[in-house]
């Protein structure tokens, strides 16, 4: 049976750090505030989309902070987002200025479509490499959300 091992103040303290910008990134998204979202991540990140799922091309791939802006306005098109935070595994790197990590999410986002409520669910995971900045603070360097499965269906109020 594995272990874990006592974690160091600062150590403790990075999880947390991380944890809140994981948090933060999905409540930027229900909230609609594309430009702070984006602000999470490095001047030159690498975000892709896996819509298909793993192991397929990414459907989008980002190498800039501002082209990231337009792909978070997608929520200004729903009634309703709702990002659901389950489990996350983080790995900080003996440098502690590097973390790697996986969490997993499920995303609902309530529209109208032909004057009907429209439910869209999704099962996401986000694979994560972070970057400790010299503030202290934590950014996203790399994120791949990928999503592996979907499912649309009337909603009733």
């Amino acid at each position: 049976m594995a272990t874990t091992a006592p974690l160091s103040p600062e150590e403790a303290r990075d999880r947390l750090n991380i944890r809140r910008l994981i948090e933060r990134y999905s409540q930027c998204a229900d909230r609609c505030l594309p430009e702070e979202q984006a602000s999470l991540f490095i001047a030159e990140p690498v975000f892709h989309i896996y819509m298909q799922g793993q192991g397929t091309e990414p459907t989008q791939a980002v190498t800039k902070r501002e082209e990231l802006v337009p792909i978070f306005e997608y929520t200004k098109g729903c009634k309703h987002t709702s990002h659901v935070l389950g489990q996350s595994t983080i790995d900080i790197e003996a440098d502690g200025k590097t973390a790697t990590g996986e969490t997993y999410c499920l995303a609902h986002y309530l529209s109208e479509k032909d004057g009907q409520r429209q439910m869209w669910q999704a099962s996401l995971r986000y694979h994560d490499v972070l970057k400790k900045q010299d503030d202290g603070f934590w950014q996203f360097a790399e994120r791949k959300l990928i999503v592996d499965w979907t499912e649309t269906r009337p909603s009733n109020p």
